[in-house]
């Protein structure tokens, strides 16, 4: 065990790091979480109807954070070897790449339609979710852009910028949400289509904020080009989307599985699809949380190979991965203990509060097993190991659990309880198959040497990190 001295020092540069980063996650999904809570209390048809849209679009929304953590790998090594100026030249490029997808990307939950014929949904409830859709895909290609400023911030080790437009986002969206969803301060009262719109604006505010925080920021100005239309240039977009392409398809079609599981349970009633959607936001606030130590551990092992002292990348794996197992106990015990007051902030409502407290108690196993699976991913991604975890994810659960959820959920199931369950059930079972093929491959990785960097380039300033 490295000194305890030094233990104590990575703690506190990991919390450096992670606090903002916690801040930022928190914030973008407690936006879920009050857009949740608001239209249950407006009424149960448009929980149903957000619950629906939100399971297409977020996929979509997962895609460009994944792709973008691509340029976070690349900057998190090179920022550790003093290469300043391959740093400036790969933001250019990751916004080239951040409007493409998010033009590309925004016409499919725009037309949404047909996917949702596919559910069999009574005319209101496909009403009102694909207005909630259309409405959303116009924040899609802001929340592109934002992804691939915020994600050059994050390999410096700098979360401060994506903090404050995240928190101020967040509190926008509440008024919004209060005057679009019920019709209050003279806007037109919506419902579900109201809470997308809201959530629309709340997208464009983020890349603003960032950009005005990061324009006047003196300690990231060594890490910025200069502001001037910079031509896409190939060799560097390839880099990035060959690292991050993988992140952003294996968070896609992960976020995917419990998307088609989610339309699934549709199929059985509102009932059973808002008190699904009530378990699978609480997971998100928790995941989201636990990803944020995971995302704060994979810039500091990014660091420490940039800089190859493998010492310090076991330390920052080790301070990481404790944190990241204290927390998911935590909230396991939290989940286990009080789920009927969690069940209580969302609704009132008797038969989904009966068919929740199950899936509460399964989510609690659920963060147990993901608690893991996170450290391995993240752990392997800051050695820019991405196509493994992306190839062994997608078929644990496009194999796994996706069939046997369909089993288990619809096949065998007597009544939308028991189908619910049965899909949670499944949900778990895809989680610890690829978390234990991944522990694995960590455990090889970590006992190799360290990977050589790139030899520099022409042209590029290097300067050690520790005199930056």
């Amino acid at each position: 065990m490295p000194p305890l001295i030094t233990l104590a020092g990575e703690y506190r540069a990991l919390v450096r790091i992670a606090w903002p980063m916690l801040v930022a996650q928190l914030a973008q999904t407690g936006t879920g979480v009050v857009d949740t809570i608001m239209a249950g209390r407006y009424s149960p048809l448009d929980l149903a109807a957000i619950a629906i849209g939100y399971n297409i679009w977020l996929p979509l929304y997962l895609l460009f954070i994944g792709t973008m953590l691509g340029a976070t790998t690349i900057i998190a090594q090179d920022y550790g070897a003093g290469r300043r100026q391959r740093i400036r030249d790969c933001l250019p490029q990751s916004l080239w790449l951040a409007v493409v997808l998010g033009l590309a990307v925004a016409p499919l939950c725009y037309f949404a339609g047909p996917l949702l014929d596919l559910l069999s949904l009574d005319g209101e409830t496909h009403s009102r979710s694909l207005g909630y859709l259309q409405a959303v895909a116009f924040g899609l290609p802001a929340a592109a852009i934002f992804q691939a400023l915020r994600c050059h911030t994050q390999g410096i080790g700098i979360l401060r910028p994506f903090a404050i437009a995240s928190v101020i986002g967040f509190l926008a969206n509440i008024p919004l949400n209060y005057a679009f969803i019920y019709g209050k301060w003279g806007a037109p009262e919506l419902g579900a289509v109201g809470c997308g719109w809201a959530t629309a604006i709340s997208l464009w505010l983020g890349p603003v904020l960032i950009s005005i925080y990061m324009a006047r920021a003196k300690h990231l100005r060594p890490y910025l080009p200069p502001l001037r239309l910079v031509a896409p240039h190939w060799p560097i977009q390839r880099e990035i989307l060959r690292l991050g392409l993988p992140m952003g398809l294996s968070f896609f079609l992960e976020i995917a599985v419990f998307s088609v599981i989610a339309l699934m349970i549709a199929t059985m009633g509102n009932t059973a699809i808002a008190a699904h959607q009530i378990a699978t936001n609480v997971w998100d606030v928790v995941y989201m949380m636990l990803v944020s130590i995971g995302s704060a551990m994979a810039t500091r092992v990014g660091h420490a190979i940039g800089a190859q002292d493998r010492g310090a990348v076991g330390l920052a794996f080790t301070c990481g991965a404790s944190t990241i197992a204290v927390l998911g106990l935590t909230f396991m015990l939290v989940l286990l203990l009080v789920p009927g007051a969690i069940i209580g902030t969302y609704t009132q409502d008797a038969g989904i509060h009966h068919i929740a407290s199950g899936l509460i108690g399964l989510a609690a196993l659920f963060i147990l097993i993901d608690a893991t699976q996170i450290t391995t991913t993240f752990t392997l991604r800051a050695f820019k190991d991405t196509l493994f975890p992306f190839v062994v994810l997608c078929s644990a659960y496009w194999f796994v659990t996706l069939p046997l959820g369909a089993w288990l959920g619809l096949v065998q199931a007597d009544n939308p309880q028991e189908g619910t369950m049965g899909f949670w059930k499944a949900m778990i079972l895809g989680v610890a198959i690829s978390t234990a093929i991944l522990v694995r491959r960590l455990v090889a990785r970590l006992s190799r040497p360290l990977p050589p960097m790139d030899p520099d380039q022409t042209g590029n300033t290097t300067v050690s990190p520790q005199r930056q």
